[in-house]
């Protein structure tokens, strides 16, 4: 009777506290999912019944039940986290930069003529693979507070006589972290394929606080992150990546936050960036906490709400030499419908658009690595990495 009594406490609780994390306040700015629950609802029920224990019980049992406790916490946040996928360290679950810095070559190669793939010929001892590190962009024009970027050099990057590439500027998720691994093993398996051609990667942290999102905006509460963005960033990578310099090989990226970063910045900025991928990208920002989003950041002022969501962003003006890429999970039931809604405006507005969805692939990591390989296949030749396709 006991045991059953603290299971089923345990897992009321659980479902209070859920209730309030993720629907009424919305610590994670979106819902960590089915899997993440029934996790969290386990270990409440496991650590109720070690609890329980603690009561009219001999001294080696009430220290089991501490020790219990404890196995069962680290257990549950560890399970957690596998369930989602995207913290593959200590550090980085507790939003903590752990790539080292990054030697960067010189920014010295030419731009090519034509397509990159036309030109290009592996050398002798290219390497198998593409390196990552981390580098620290100074905010000098945005004063914004942010970690350190992590940064991916593909292999035709690390030769001598390296040649310009094209650049990606990638933001992943909130809560999240400047993770350069999972863009790297995208693009290392592409690079395989095309002489070890890939473009140069900066994660960029549009978030500086994993904890708060600045929807990649200039506002009084949260810094100039739009600013840090489209501004400091692009201005160190000209200065220190051997990019090529035209936008047209320039793309935004995004993951669930970073996502609607991406089609926003997009949007306000083609001169910037030519291409753009939306994986499992809010449908606005602040979109599952609106009246809160409203009243911090914008003051009650509806009009200048609207203004900044991404539909309104691409109904304003025509896109006649953007590529845009959409994907999320097939079965991301709170993300699905606004996607198809920014990719169908995205159309609408005269960007070039591929719409995908990852077969069963949730708001976790499949949802992020296989939008990245979808999006890349349809980038590759655009990049001038690849032939045209057919």
């Amino acid at each position: 009777m006991t045991l059953s009594l603290a299971v089923l406490c345990g897992a009321g609780v659980a479902t209070a506290v859920w209730i309030v994390l993720v629907k009424v306040i919305d610590v994670f700015g979106m819902s960590p999912g089915r899997v993440s629950f029934l996790w969290f609802a386990a270990t409440c029920a496991a650590i109720a019944v070690a609890v329980a224990n603690l009561w009219r019980s001999r001294a080696r049992r009430k220290i089991g039940a501490a020790v219990a406790v404890i196995v069962f916490l680290v257990a549950g946040v560890l399970a957690i986290n596998s369930s989602f996928g995207l913290n593959r360290t200590v550090g980085s679950l507790f939003g903590v930069v752990t790539e080292a810095t990054i030697r960067l070559p010189s920014p010295s190669g030419a731009a090519p003529a034509g397509p990159l793939y036309r030109s290009w010929v592996a050398p002798p001892g290219l390497p198998a693979a593409g390196t990552t590190g981390s580098q620290v962009i100074p905010n000098t024009l945005s004063g914004f507070t942010s970690r350190p970027a992590g940064i991916y050099l593909p292999p035709a990057a690390l030769v001598a006589d390296a040649p310009a590439l094209p650049l990606v500027i990638l933001l992943m998720g909130q809560p999240g972290n400047p993770d350069p691994s999972f863009i790297a093993a995208t693009l290392d398996r592409d690079a395989a394929l095309h002489g070890g051609l890939a473009p140069i990667v900066i994660v960029a942290d549009q978030l500086g606080d994993p904890d708060q999102d600045p929807l990649c905006l200039d506002t009084p509460n949260y810094g100039n992150a739009e600013t840090f963005l489209t501004k400091d960033v692009v201005n160190w990578a000209k200065a220190n990546l051997n990019i090529i310099k035209d936008p047209r090989y320039w793309t935004i990226a995004g993951y669930s936050n970073g996502g609607q970063c991406a089609i926003s910045l997009a949007a306000k900025h083609p001169d910037l960036f030519s291409n753009v991928v939306d994986i499992s990208g809010e449908e606005f920002a602040g979109s599952e906490i609106q009246a809160a989003t409203l009243a911090d950041v914008f003051h009650g002022d509806q009009a200048a709400y609207d203004a900044v969501k991404p539909v309104n962003l691409l109904a304003a003006r025509t896109f006649s030499d953007t590529v845009a890429v959409f994907t999320v999970g097939s079965n991301d039931a709170e993300f699905v419908e606004g996607q198809k809604r920014v990719a169908a405006e995205a159309a609408a507005a005269g960007m070039t658009t591929t719409y995908w969805e990852s077969p069963d692939g949730g708001h976790v990591l499949p949802a992020l690595t296989d939008g990245l390989d979808t999006a890349f296949d349809v980038l590759y030749p655009r990049l001038g990495l690849a032939p045209p396709v057919g």
